[in-house]
C-alpha cells in the first residue's frame, strides 16, 4: 500500500490537514470494519459455514493480501529482507496484541474442530519459519538466505492448506449444522438482550449483497487504515518523535490495524469467532503467503542491514514469536476443554507484546546494528 500511497503524499501536508485526515481515517475505519464483519458472518450465515472458518481463511486472506503485495514489490525492489520483518513483526501483533487484546475484553468461543486443525497449522507455520531461519543462519552465518525454492515449497503448502480448509468446513457444517461452537452458559447472558440483528445479518439480504459488503469493508479498512498510519507518521515526525519510536509503533502496528480493526469490530457487533479465525488464519499466511510469495520473487536475507534484517531478528523478534506461539499453544489445550479461552490469558500476551516493542526501541536506539 506505501507503493501505492507513497509518504510524499503526507509529507506535503499541512498541519491542520493531517489532523484531519487521521481523524477521517479513524472514522472510515471504523465504518469499513462494521460491513466486512457483517458481510463476513452474513455469509457464512446463509452458506452455512461456522464463521471462524470463515475468518480463518476469507478475512485473513483479504487482510494479509496488502501486506504480501508491499512485501513482494519491496523484493523486486532491493528490499527482500523487510518480507522476513513484516512476517514475523506480524504474526507477534496479531496473537500478542489483537488476540491478548480481544481476550482481555471477552470471553472468545475456542471451537475445538478449528483449533485442532487450523490452530496447529498456525503454531506448526511459527515454528518452520523460526526453524529454517536458525538453522540456514547456523550453517550459511551471513551468507544465509530464504531461497526462491523453498518459498515455492511455502506457496504450494499454502495451496494444501486452502484446500483442506474448506474441506474441513465441510466437516464441520456436517457436525454442528446449525450453530458454531456455542459460549459457555455464563457468557449467553451478554447476548440474549441484543436483537438478533447484532450477530445475524438479515437472512433477506441476497448472497451477492454481502459479497460487496465484505469486499468493499475490506478495501475501505486496508486504505483508511494506510491514510491513518501515513499521517500519524508524518505528524509524529514534525512534532519530534525519533524515528526509531515511530518505526517500533505506529509503522509495527499499522501493519496489523486492518486485522486489529476487524478483531475490535466483530467483539463489538457479537462475532467473536471472527476474531479467533482471522487472527490464526492471518499467521499461517504471513508464513505462507508473505513469505513465500516474497521468497518466490527474490530469496530472502536472514542477517542481512542492508535489506533491513540485523542480527537483532535472531535474538529479539524470533524469539519473541517463538514464546508467544508457545503461550497461544498452552491457552488452545486449556481454552479446549474449557470451551472458550479466559480473559487472564490475554494479560499475559498484552505484557510480552509490550515488552517487546519497549525491548526494540531500546536496542535500536543504541546505533544502526540493532535497526
Amino acid at each position: 500500500m506505501e507503493h501505492l500511497i507513497p509518504d510524499s503524499a503526507f509529507q506535503a501536508m499541512p498541519l491542520f490537514m493531517l489532523i484531519l485526515v487521521a481523524m477521517g481515517s479513524v472514522w472510515v475505519l471504523i465504518r469499513g470494519a462494521d460491513w466486512l464483519v457483517d458481510g463476513a458472518a452474513g455469509l457464512a450465515y446463509r452458506v452455512g459455514i461456522p464463521k471462524v472458518i470463515v475468518g480463518a481463511t476469507i478475512v485473513s486472506l483479504g487482510t494479509t493480501s496488502p501486506e504480501t503485495a508491499v512485501s513482494v514489490m519491496a523484493a523486486w525492489g532491493g528490499n527482500a529482507g523487510l518480507a522476513l520483518g513484516n512476517a514475523v513483526g506480524s504474526i507477534i501483533a496479531d496473537t500478542g496484541l489483537i488476540f491478548g487484546l480481544g481476550c482481555a475484553m471477552v470471553v472468545l468461543p475456542a471451537d475445538k474442530f478449528v483449533l485442532k486443525r487450523q490452530g496447529w497449522v498456525k503454531i506448526g507455520c511459527d515454528f518452520l519459519l523460526a526453524s529454517l531461519c536458525y538453522f540456514a543462519w547456523v550453517f550459511h552465518g551471513d551468507q544465509a538466505q530464504i531461497t526462491r525454492p523453498f518459498g515455492a515449497v511455502l506457496l504450494v503448502m499454502l495451496a494444501v492448506y486452502m484446500f483442506i480448509s474448506i474441506k474441513w468446513a465441510k466437516q464441520h457444517v456436517a457436525l454442528s449444522p446449525q450453530t458454531d461452537h456455542p459460549l459457555p452458559t455464563c457468557q449467553m447472558a451478554e447476548l440474549k438482550d441484543k436483537p438478533a440483528d447484532e450477530h445475524e445479518v438479515s437472512a433477506s439480504r441476497s448472497a451477492w449483497l454481502l459479497v460487496l459488503m465484505l469486499v468493499v469493508g475490506l478495501t475501505i479498512v486496508i486504505c483508511s487504515s494506510r491514510f491513518l498510519v501515513g499521517s500519524a507518521t508524518v505528524m509524529a515526525a514534525r512534532w519530534g518523535v525519533p524515528d526509531v519510536v515511530i518505526a517500533a509503533t505506529l509503522v509495527a502496528l499499522g501493519t496489523s490495524l486492518p486485522e486489529l480493526t476487524v478483531g475490535i469490530a466483530s467483539i463489538v457487533k457479537g462475532h467473536r469467532e471472527l476474531l479467533v479465525g482471522n487472527v490464526i488464519g492471518a499467521d499461517i499466511l504471513n508464513v505462507l503467503f508473505v513469505i513465500g510469495a516474497s521468497a518466490v520473487a527474490k530469496s530472502l536475507p536472514i542477517i542481512d542491514p542492508t535489506a533491513r534484517i540485523p542480527e537483532i531478528f535472531l535474538y529479539l523478534h524470533l524469539p519473541t514469536m517463538l514464546l508467544m506461539t508457545s503461550m497461544f499453544l498452552f491457552f488452545i489445550f486449556t481454552a479446549i476443554r474449557k470451551g472458550s479461552f479466559s480473559r487472564w490469558m490475554g494479560y499475559p500476551l498484552l505484557i510480552l507484546y509490550v515488552t517487546y516493542v519497549v525491548l526494540q526501541f531500546v536496542l535500536t536506539a543504541g546505533g544502526p546494528t540493532h535497526a
